[in-house]
């Protein structure tokens, strides 16, 4: 018998898990599972939780968004063991769950964190931190945290694009030295993401022409250089949501390792939350990092 820890973060998504929490533990019994629930009081419980529990259980399972899986995995980038992990999305976004196919209904979810297939997932560290499917700054990198929690609620994804657009009028562009496996790019950009992932907030979502795998020791790096004018802003929309990444404004890049060299100390997001400012940043892919539990089909 599997010894499982369902650990929730109890402010996802309104305290929905409630309303599923019931089937959710029939289905880990049905697949053999014993299991222990802790929840989360604050931020920043989750890494505790999970780096002193790992070597106690089989298998940990977050709830709740990409901010509670992101800190799930760093407590086990710390502890000595690394159960496999499962997720069930209860979040705004749930880039991660949409990258590797996990159903965002908490029910449907369950099923795979009981007994689903474990999947190879890689980790990126960022200066001694870790993040799970991006790590950004620029444009639309500070709605994810900035914008009220009612509206998150009200609106879903959709907050995150109004509160975006919002905000087109004032972009900042900031100078960067980008340095990769294969070379160095300096230039002005409004927005540098560092990725792993095939939905970025939402509504970036990257095709399969673009290669991304959550398990090849690269990361795609996004980089938008800054326009010339605000009306270049719609052709960039559009060139990202059609995934065109090779134009004047739009370049991505794949690459093991890559560090950002700024003038002033720029803000940065981690997995949707705030990463603090940072003049350099240098983030490596740790490959298969952590084995997360998928549906068999995905």
């Amino acid at each position: 018998m599997k010894k499982v820890l369902l650990l929730i973060n109890p402010n996802a998504g309104k305290g929905g898990y409630k309303n599923s929490l019931g089937e959710v533990l029939m289905n880990f019994h049905q697949a053999g599972c014993s299991v222990t629930v802790a929840f989360t009081d604050k931020r920043g419980d989750a890494p505790a939780i999970a780096a002193a529990e790992a070597g106690n259980y089989d298998r940990i399972v977050c709830v709740g968004g990409d901010g509670t899986l992101s800190e799930t995995v760093t407590g086990l980038m710390t502890a000595g063991t690394r159960p496999e992990l499962g997720y069930l999305p209860m979040g705004t976004t749930n880039d991660c769950a949409a990258t590797l196919g996990i159903p965002h209904d908490p029910v449907q979810a369950s099923r795979a964190a009981a007994a689903g297939r474990p999947v190879p997932f890689d980790v990126g560290r960022f200066n001694e931190r870790y993040f799970t499917y991006v790590a950004a700054f620029g444009a639309f990198t500070e709605v994810s945290y900035e914008t009220p929690q009612d509206q998150k609620y009200a609106l879903g994804k959709l907050a995150y694009f109004l509160d975006g657009v919002s905000r087109l009028p004032n972009l900042t562009h900031r100078w960067a030295r980008v340095e990769y496996d294969d070379g160095v790019l300096e230039d002005d950009f409004i927005f540098c993401g560092v990725t792993n992932s095939r939905s970025v907030a939402g509504f970036i979502r990257l095709k399969d022409t673009v290669g991304v795998s959550v398990s090849d020791g690269l990361f795609e790096v996004l980089l938008i250089r800054n326009p010339e004018s605000v009306l270049q802003v719609g052709p960039i929309m559009t060139d990202l949501l059609a995934n065109k990444f090779d134009t004047e404004y739009v370049t991505m890049i794949k690459t093991r390792r890559v560090r950002f060299t700024l003038r002033e100390p720029v803000k940065w997001t981690l997995d949707g939350e705030d990463g603090g400012s940072h003049l350099q940043v240098e983030c490596e892919n740790i490959p298969h990092a952590v084995r997360i539990l998928v549906p068999e089909k995905a």
